[in-house]
């Protein structure tokens, strides 16, 4: 069940990036951030009042921490989106669960196992062959913007898990997170030429650019909080597979044979980080 949180979070975020890829043509990048931090700040506020949850958290350094470096995680990858070429931009920042597998074994030295590693490595593998980026010698600087993206973003997603451990609602961390993303993005939408006016169209990308993200980031903090770090960090990666799907789909995007067999990589290295973090089951004793 903990998988199938991490797998519906990461067909929610293709969907927000659908959104997000149909409202760049119409609002600055500042002001997607700030629409998704508060629209998904307006809908965990009302999703706590509903359950009865207070606003205010005991563990509020950590939510901060998670909040800070999931938003700069944002902006780094923002930055080399205005680099990079988009595929260099995505597979950079999918390099995040690579650094949650370093980040357990040498900080918290836990024991992630060579198999797991190596799950990990597979599925980065296929987001490399279904991508097929490429880095040009003058866009280093983006390159640094998608590593460092792909590196704080492990450390957001090893908060959410210590955060669930000390037993913080879901919805409360994502409202923390959305409200400081929302004030980031405040300023970097006002410091934009201006601000387009919301009509019916405007106005439903927007929605589904907060709605969509406000819900994969509630279905991947139960991830995080019920199910193990590495297992949900790898399943990251079917993100890539609904996107492409849904580029297919909406904008005639036709896949060669290398994505099918990039696809069936991504799929086999969620499979087998699975496996690998299996507890054996206990062996009954004979009478």
């Amino acid at each position: 069940m903990q998988s199938l949180w991490m797998i519906a979070a990461s067909f929610l975020f293709a969907c927000m990036g659908v959104c997000v890829k149909l409202g760049a043509l119409r609002f600055s990048t500042g002001e997607l951030v700030f629409y998704r931090g508060l629209i998904g700040l307006l809908m965990m506020a009302v999703l706590l009042r509903v359950q009865g949850i207070p606003f205010a958290t005991p563990h509020w350094k950590l939510q901060l921490s998670r909040g800070l470096s999931g938003t700069v995680a944002l902006m780094c990858y923002f930055f080399a989106l205005g680099i990079l070429p988009l595929a260099t931009a995505v597979t950079l920042n999918y390099t995040s669960p690579i650094f949650v597998a370093l980040i357990l074994a040498l900080w918290f030295r836990e024991p992630v196992g060579p198999l797991r590693h190596a799950a990990v490595a597979l599925g980065f593998v296929g987001v490399v062959l279904l991508l097929k980026p490429t880095l040009q010698p003058d866009q280093w600087p983006g390159a640094l913007g998608g590593l460092g993206s792909g590196l704080i973003a492990s450390l957001a997603y090893i908060n959410v898990r210590e955060l669930g451990r000390a037993g913080e609602p879901e919805a409360r961390t994502v409202l923390w997170f959305s409200l400081i993303t929302a004030a980031f993005g405040l300023p970097w939408a006002l410091g934009s030429d201006h601000l387009h006016r919301l009509d019916a169209s405007g106005l439903a990308i927007v929605l589904g650019v907060g709605g969509f993200g406000g819900c994969a980031q509630l279905a991947m903090t139960r991830a995080y909080r019920y199910g193990k770090t590495i297992v949900s960090a790898n399943l990251a990666y079917t993100t890539v597979i609904f996107s492409s799907a849904f580029g297919a789909l909406l904008w005639d995007e036709r896949l060669p044979w290398t994505s099918f067999i990039a696809i069936a990589l991504i799929v086999a290295s969620g499979v087998l980080v699975s496996l690998a973090s299996r507890k054996p089951a206990p062996v009954a004793e004979s009478d």
